[in-house]
């Protein structure tokens, strides 16, 4: 019990202490302050970036391959060597899953822009014909109604799943299954609705991945049946061939900036059946040699015209988290030095403090006091100062992130692990850098302490 009073009667000396030097306390605990804050945010920022990596995981799919097509220039070398390529296809589709034994899903997408109308409400949209595969391989499933059945699959029927803004736009609170939407020229009735699922910018432009929300899907047959085919021939081609054009199937012309030399406009034309095309193979290992064997296949069957890109979203987000974790571990070793240097800093101003307090030392010894006691009583100040330092760091750090998301846009996930690890190291630092001015005080002979001026 006595010891136990010993101990507190030292710890008030060493209180009364700090708040004797409140302006130099706060000086030094200011290192400690702002490295904890540091610590919290870069570690905040690390997982909000692992957090939308893997959110992007999801929204690409697990084990994906996605194949686009490359708009290829008019008169372009290939063409004038007796080179023609059909252009990505659903025959490229079917072959791939005869060919290719690793595949799981295939999921083709024809994407068009156009005009939609229901409950005289008139908006633009994107209207996409995919297959129920494709909903499997992005993990989508449906907040109400049903999926496309076989029958309205073969005969291309009218049908439609909105993404879930196509419904509050156009039916509001109600119930739009069932009821009917004008998709371009085509009504098409409403059978399900897909859950609400956000997406970024980034991930649609980089990954290829969608804005599910705002699309109308319909059976990619429907699609191709009832809206545009490109790879079929019509009068407008034909029409266009006799004047000398290229009109294949109905393609759109594409404006581009770029010139062929002679500073005349270079068009492009989207001859392909299909927007996209996403591969889904089993497992993970499979992904480089089942997208080499996908890329040689094609190759071959537009007759050695590379008119298409094979692209593996999961190894880019790898390489973009590798890249993202050297540059958290850059940031939180920054920020780890900050804590270091608040430590020296807290043995400096102690050392500092050993040598204003000598006669006070040799006081405490002369009149019994332990070296033990003195090494207690400094080790519990410059621990105070570090521990007071690591709480007021934490709420820093704290409102920190919530500033950088809030500012930036930037998604910061404040973790206990992240508190606690800071909250630790500025304890130790406190003791660690205090241990050798406590241990200096306690060296000090009585005899000269008391008569230092």
């Amino acid at each position: 019990m006595k010891l136990l009073e010993k101990y507190f009667y030292n710890l008030n000396i060493a209180l009364e202490s700090v708040f004797a030097n409140r302006f130099r306390s706060i000086l030094t605990a200011l290192g400690i302050i702002f490295g904890v804050a540091a610590v919290i945010a870069m570690l905040a920022i690390g997982n909000g970036a692992r957090q939308e990596i893997l959110e992007q995981m999801k929204m690409v799919g697990v084990n994906n391959i996605i194949i686009r097509p490359i708009y290829a220039e008019d008169g372009r070398p290939e063409e004038e060597e007796g080179r023609f390529s059909p252009g990505l296809s659903l025959q490229d589709v079917e072959s791939i899953q005869r060919i290719v034994p690793t595949v799981q899903r295939l999921s083709p997408e024809v994407q068009i822009s156009a005009y939609a109308m229901a409950n005289g409400i008139r908006r633009p949209v994107r209207v996409a014909g995919v297959s129920p595969s494709y909903f499997d391989v992005f993990s989508l499933g449906l907040s109400r109604g049903k999926m496309f059945s076989e029958e309205q699959i073969e005969k291309g029927a009218p049908v439609a799943v909105i993404g879930n803004n196509i419904r509050a736009i156009f039916f509001g609170n109600s119930d739009p299954v069932g009821q009917q939407i004008k998709a371009g020229n085509n009504w098409l009735t409403v059978i399900g609705v897909v859950e609400d699922r956000m997406v970024s910018e980034d991930a649609a432009a980089n990954l290829g991945v969608s804005e599910f929300n705002n699309v109308i899907y319909t059976p990619v047959q429907t699609m191709l049946l009832r809206f545009r085919d490109r790879s079929a021939v019509n009068i407008e081609d034909i029409q266009i061939s006799r004047r000398g054009g290229r009109g294949r199937g109905g393609g759109v012309v594409i404006a581009s900036s770029n010139n062929n030399g002679n500073g005349e406009a270079v068009e492009y034309e989207n001859y392909h059946q299909l927007d996209r095309v996403v591969v889904q193979v089993a497992e993970s290992g499979q992904l480089s040699v089942s997208a080499d064997l996908i890329r040689r296949m094609l190759y071959r069957r537009h007759n050695n015209v590379e008119d298409f890109e094979v692209i593996i979203p999961e190894l880019l987000l790898e390489q973009e988290q590798r890249t993202r974790e050297i540059f958290n571990v850059v940031l939180g070793a920054i920020a780890g030095i900050s804590l270091i240097v608040g430590g020296i800093g807290i043995m400096n101003i102690m050392l500092a403090s050993v040598m204003e307090r000598t006669k006070e030392i040799g006081v405490r010894l002369a009149i019994g006091a332990k070296k033990t006691d003195v090494v207690f009583q400094f080790l519990s100040e410059s621990t105070f100062i570090s521990v007071a330092g690591g709480i007021i760091g934490i709420f820093l750090g704290i409102g920190l992130s919530r500033g950088i998301m809030h500012f930036t846009d930037i998604l910061t996930i404040v973790s206990l692990t992240s508190i606690v690890i800071s909250f630790g190291v500025a304890a130790t630092v406190g003791i660690v850098f205090g241990y050798m001015p406590a241990k200096k005080a306690a060296a000090k002979d009585p005899v000269t302490s008391l008569r230092y001026e």
